[in-house]
């Protein structure tokens, strides 16, 4: 008897770029050398001045569509993404990230159990190095049952791991410039129904040591998201337990 999956969805795997020349190419490869093929893949380039888009060129014939031009920062290019897709589930894979193998989506599909696509697939990240090489797991990790509650512990699920049917997709908000995915992953929880537990790693993260300068910024923005969807004052008292917390420990 053969198995035949019964459901085949279209994956619009979207990488925005600028000036990523020297991480580029891993990400590309990672996306056409996977063994199943219902994929689009996306590059929303800011107009780079750098090599991006001699790889991009490199590769045009898997590359579904292109768009180079300026935006209005990262945020901005994602919208622009969500514009241009057409598959049954989007995942923005950052210039430098890949899928985690050449058979993740294939897996991806088959932990599917029944015949509903869930409104949202979300699995494991993998920290790696330049090369590729294994570091360490996400220091947060996935939990059994994802709800939108989850993010009170932070960013549970990594943005790259958390793949969404394109019908419960809204728009970046753009008044938030450092963490819009944050409340992006949450306002799309906050609307579905069945979240998918994949069990799988799904994302290599190159590690990147964090850009600092961005941190605290990112730090107070993804602080105000948290105060707007789970209250300010349970907001206020969780940090505040995380802060004694910490002192306790030391």
């Amino acid at each position: 008897m053969h198995n035949i999956h019964h459901i085949h969805p279209k994956f619009s795997i979207i990488t925005v770029t600028y000036n990523a020349g020297a991480v580029l190419e891993d990400t590309i490869q990672s996306v056409i050398t996977q063994s199943y093929r219902n994929v689009e893949y996306i590059i929303i380039d800011g107009g780079s001045k750098d090599r991006t888009l001699e790889i991009i060129e490199k590769y045009k014939e898997h590359i579904h569509t292109v768009v180079s031009e300026p935006d209005n920062g990262l945020y901005d290019a994602m919208n622009k993404g969500i514009r241009t897709a057409t598959g049954d589930y989007l995942c923005f894979l950052n210039a430098g990230d890949a899928l985690h193998e050449e058979d993740t989506l294939q897996l991806m599909v088959h932990s599917i159990t029944g015949t509903e696509l869930p409104d949202v697939i979300y699995g494991e990240t993998a920290i790696v190095d330049e090369e590729g090489h294994f570091l360490r797991m996400r220091r947060l990790s996935a939990p059994e049952t994802l709800t939108w509650k989850s993010f009170k512990a932070g960013m549970v699920v990594c943005h790259q791991a958390f793949f969404v049917r394109r019908d419960r997709v809204v728009p970046y908000n753009l008044h938030y410039r450092f963490s819009a995915d944050f409340d992006w992953c949450i306002r799309i929880m906050k609307q579905s129904r069945t979240l998918h537990n994949t069990h799988l790693i799904l994302i290599d993260y190159l590690n990147e040591g964090m850009t600092t300068r961005n941190r605290k910024a990112s730090l107070k923005e993804r602080f105000r998201i948290m105060c707007h969807h789970y209250g300010t004052i349970p907001t206020v008292l969780r940090h505040a337990w995380f802060v004694i917390r910490a002192a306790i420990k030391k």
